[in-house]
């Protein structure tokens, strides 16, 4: 008989669920694609009704479910920030404290209620695991490694922000930890909300703009703002940081130290910003390279797994991969808090049930498709339901018809199979394009995803291609490591300079034959793709060689600025309908803009896109 761990991770940020069967990931998904609230804190009861009904289960039938970290340890630490806030924190903790004394202590009897309101069953008690073991065992426990340093950094858990942990088997073992507020991930927090870009959200974009700038501030940040140590610690300089008093991630002296205020969000970005966002990446990166020789001397491995927030920084993960530190490396696709449910779940099963995935070789993700699927048969209803026009294929010609109208020059969304768990588009829920169109990140940045100009766009290659376009040590199955693009397909002028040119100005120079995915440095954020990662996208990406010559194509997620990836075709549907995509790929139904129907809802879609 199976035996089922439930996970979940709530209130916060990015709320999720995740079901584990004997050691084995069967299903997880953020509460935002069900919600389609982007970043959604509530409980995930959509999350976990989707995970039920993929293994035909009720609640009666779990075995256990974990929540992802303990409430009283983060209370503790909530209680102790207030204390040490001073008068300046006595507003913002005022709002927060009633929350925890009126439930958030008491979090699992909170999860209990909800999860008896889903009226599908009575589930077991909910037990806590800890926000930075659940994170540890995300990164292990799914990794293909018998044996591996762990390492997670991120902003805070309940009192950790970095951990080092020896996986061995099926035990993980705490090494050492740094605590709060001496954190690189709200260092990085820091100049994300200094740049004014969201805490939580925007600080991907602060890693977009880092190329297009010097890191003319990183000597001074290591002198003001952190100290770093030979061991790999570090510690923040509390005199700039306002994040311990609740309501301002910086103070005035740190907008004295970088002459000016907090940027507001919605003013234009003056190279300054770039500089400021090429240096702190830069201490990051030196930050990480640091933890990561810790990692290595104190449990002896010479493989490396990682999670937390700050394991999205793919640049970071880069410089990790060819600095030598370490063998190899493996980073869980939902390296955010959404995969501490997976984590807490996984901690929980793995003790009793082991680690089934080793045995076949490769990772226990299943190419991080866990999310819901449909069938085309439930594909058509909707298209047959809503009067939309289109046209099926077969597998064989889908794929050649598809290829065609990329070549063709078309912005295609691409939607197939089970969706992504983690923030990655990985070709399930993707827009597609041609990558050496020069003017296809232009189009799709402004006439597709309603977003700034500067931001980049990934390449998704094929897996034996990909030494031939990108200077990567391995795979990247999961669009996590940041690759130089090789000289053989750089361009004249870029050659000849002997290096990338920098600043905002630069955004439309064409650097390589693949403009579209050559970001600014002359990187790309690099997918590999194999039959086994997403069989539908590699048999595309095959196609499209055979149509051009060329085994990649631009994947981008498919979402507008201020929304989650698209869950349903008719998610789908609106998506493609209210921007500029020319062809819609549902399973093997694909329709064409032009043939569509008059869209029904009113409104410019960007109207009600909230700028973050």
């Amino acid at each position: 008989m199976s035996v089922y761990t439930l996970g979940v991770s709530a209130y916060y940020h990015d709320s999720a669920a995740a079901l584990v069967r004997d050691g084995v990931v069967v299903a997880a998904a953020q509460q935002e694609r069900f919600s389609r609230i982007r970043h959604d804190h509530g409980f995930p009861g959509d999350a976990i009704a989707y995970c039920l009904d993929h293994a035909g289960i009720s609640l009666d039938e779990l075995n256990a479910v974990v929540y992802y970290e303990d409430p009283e340890l983060k209370y503790d630490r909530v209680l102790s920030s207030f204390a040490g806030a001073g008068p300046r924190g006595l507003r913002p903790f005022a709002n927060v404290l009633p929350e925890w004394w009126a439930w958030k202590r008491d979090v699992l009897a909170r999860v209990d209620a909800e999860l008896l309101a889903l009226g599908r069953g009575t589930a077991p008690r909910a037990t806590a695991s800890q926000h930075h073991r659940s994170h540890a065992a995300s990164a292990f426990f799914p990794s293909p490694y018998e044996n591996a340093a762990v390492l997670t950094v991120d902003g805070v858990g309940e009192w950790q922000t970095t951990t080092i942990w020896h996986g061995r088997g099926t035990s993980l073992e705490l090494v050492n930890s740094l605590s709060y507020p001496h954190s690189v991930g709200m260092l990085y927090s820091a100049f994300t909300y200094y740049c004014g870009f969201k805490v939580d959200s925007g600080e991907y974009k602060l890693m977009g703009l880092a190329p297009y700038g010097e890191p003319k501030y990183a000597d001074l940040i290591r002198r003001e703002l952190v100290r770093l140590r030979p061991d790999g610690s570090f510690t923040l300089n509390m005199r700039y940081f306002a994040f311990h008093q609740g309501s301002r991630m910086v103070g005035r002296a740190f907008e004295k130290l970088f002459g000016a205020p907090v940027r507001d969000p919605e003013s234009e970005l003056e190279q300054r910003h770039c500089d400021l966002a090429a240096s702190v990446q830069a201490v990051t990166e030196e930050i990480v390279l640091g933890l990561a020789r810790a990692a290595v001397e104190l449990t002896g491995e010479r493989r490396l797994v990682m999670a937390g927030g700050v394991a999205l920084n793919c640049v970071a993960n880069g410089v990790l991969t060819r600095s030598g530190i370490v063998d190899e490396v493996w980073i869980q696709p939902a390296a955010g808090d959404a995969g501490c449910a997976l984590g807490a779940a996984l901690d929980h099963s793995v003790a009793v049930h082991g680690r089934p995935h080793l045995a076949a070789g490769g990772d226990g993700m299943s190419g991080a498709l866990l999310g819901p699927g449909f069938s085309d048969e439930e594909v058509e209803r909707f298209l047959t339901a809503g009067g939309y026009v289109f046209h099926t294929y077969t597998e064989d010609k889908l794929y050649d018809e598809v290829a065609s109208h990329l070549a063709d020059g078309a912005v295609v969304g691409w939607f197939q199979g089970r969706m992504e768990f983690g923030p990655r588009a990985l070709g399930a829920r993707s827009i597609i394009g041609d990558p050496r169109d020069r003017d296809m990140q232009k189009r799709m940045n402004l006439k597709i995803k309603f977003r700034e100009s500067f931001r980049p766009f990934a390449p998704a290659v094929l897996a034996e291609d990909a030494q031939d376009y990108f200077g990567l040590t391995g795979d990247s199955p999961y669009m996590l490591v940041v690759a130089e693009v090789a000289d053989r397909i750089k361009s004249e002028a870029a050659l000849r300079a002997g290096g990338p040119s920098r600043g905002l100005g630069s955004i439309n120079e064409a650097r390589s034959e693949l403009p579209a995915i050559t970001h600014v440095d002359l990187s790309a954020r690099v997918q590999t793709l194999t039959e086994r990662d997403n069989a539908p996208f590699t048999r595309l990406l095959r196609a499209f060689k055979a149509a051009t010559g060329c085994p990649v194509l631009v994947n981008t997620s498919f979402n507008v600025r201020g929304e989650p990836i698209v869950r349903t075709p008719e998610d789908a549907y609106r998506c493609f309908m209210r921007t500029g995509m020319d062809v819609l790929v549902l399973g093997s139904h694909v329709l064409h803009k032009d043939d569509q129907p008059p869209f029904a809802e009113a409104g410019d879609w960007r109207d009600e896109i909230p700028l973050d």
